[in-house]
């Protein structure tokens, strides 16, 4: 049973993830016809700036619901195989055997094998998942880099395996997503951010979301403040950063009503088919980069919230800036949280929750329906 929406308990339950140790965060949720916004905190510590609830933000891995309903747009137009081969469409940057046996499908569900390109492309993350091991230093080194996508891909393909293709659970890499924006534009004749703009984005009437083509944010919005696990401390802007070493895996800029719009338009069948509605919903089990089991789909995550039934949606980090957007099986609620700091975990304190992880778990449950 989903409680209706109580305007005044989520502007408190936002208040506490600010008292609990976030710079700001803003949400909108919905429940049928009925819409709350609501802001808490500050979008620049310096200055005290307030954040709104209307900001534009960066959004991160919320992009692949994007860039996957754009090739499932291609596989209705019969364009694009879901078990099809990548090496049918792309030999040159999947050889061989694994370009073989390797689908389009275990490239959108994570079930490639293929590994995650960013520890090779920022050497200060090497050690990565040893966090312990890694230092910040390449996110300044890289703030202003411009990578080529197919060099990125070339680091996810020659470095070790990390499963067989089609194999569970999958693990999480954002490798498989450029190779998706590599198939996208053999098959449109138009760069990936070019074809998700105009078939997603502006088909689903997104007034505030854009793939951006250079390192800032157009627009109203909140710094990003990074942590990097305490080693920042304290935690520093990076709101201005070329996006090329995600592109649009994960380098989408929004605003919570957008997100909402977003996955209420995409449930409701009208931006993929019904056909490609249910493919999306065919979940396996995928490893997070956090060492989490995701029941992931084709680009869509599936969230069983204890008595209130299945959610689908997305989350998505960026240096400093987070996201999650969740909607029911049913669509009538649909909840989307958007927070300016990222990796506030303090080394070696796994098994301690910090008080935001707490504060921001109260907020989305309630968000959801109580």
């Amino acid at each position: 049973m989903t409680n209706p929406l109580d305007p005044a308990k989520l502007q408190t339950a936002l208040e506490t993830v600010h008292r609990a140790g976030m710079p700001g965060l803003f949400a909108e949720v919905r429940d049928g016809d009925e819409t709350w916004r609501g802001a808490a905190g500050v979008a620049d510590v310096a200055t005290g700036r307030p954040v709104t609830a209307d900001m534009r933000h960066r959004v991160g891995s919320i992009t692949k619901t994007f860039t996957a309903a754009a090739v499932l747009q291609q596989v209705d137009e019969g364009e694009i195989g879901l078990d099809t081969p990548i090496g049918h469409y792309l030999p040159r940057l999947v050889p061989g055997e694994r370009g073989a046996a390797i689908t389009v499908r275990m490239l959108i569900n994570h079930t490639s094998g293929l590994a995650e390109y960013l520890p090779h492309a920022y050497p200060s993350l090497a050690a990565f998942p040893a966090v312990a091991k890694t230092t910040p230093d390449s996110l300044d080194d890289h703030r202003f880099t411009r990578f080529d996508p197919t060099e990125l891909i070339a680091m996810g393909v020659a470095a070790p395996a990390t499963g067989t293709p089609g194999g569970t659970p999958g693990v999480y890499s954002n490798t498989n997503y450029l190779l998706l924006c590599q198939l996208l534009e053999l098959t449109t004749g138009t760069s990936a951010e070019k074809c998700i703009t105009r078939n997603v984005i502006e088909r689903a009437g997104l007034r505030d979301t854009e793939l951006p083509d250079g390192p800032y944010i157009n627009g109203p919005h909140s710094l990003h403040y990074e942590a990097w696990f305490g080693m920042i401390e304290p935690p520093r802007d990076y709101s201005v950063f070329d996006m090329s070493w995600v592109g649009p895996s994960a380098s989408l800029i929004s605003t919570v009503a957008d997100l909402n719009r977003f996955f209420g338009l995409l449930l409701a069948g009208e931006i993929i088919s019904r056909s490609s509605l249910a493919q999306m919903q065919r979940t396996v089990p995928v490893i997070s980069f956090e060492g989490k089991t995701l029941d992931y789909g084709l680009g869509l995550q599936k969230t069983a919230v204890p008595g209130h039934g299945t959610y689908w949606g997305h989350e998505g980090s960026v240096w400093g800036g987070g996201a999650i957007s969740m909607i029911s099986a049913d669509g009538k609620r649909q909840v989307s949280i958007a927070v300016n700091l990222q990796r506030w975990n303090q080394l070696g304190s796994a098994q301690q929750p910090h008080p935001i992880d707490d504060a921001l778990r109260a907020l989305t449950q309630l968000a959801l329906g109580g």
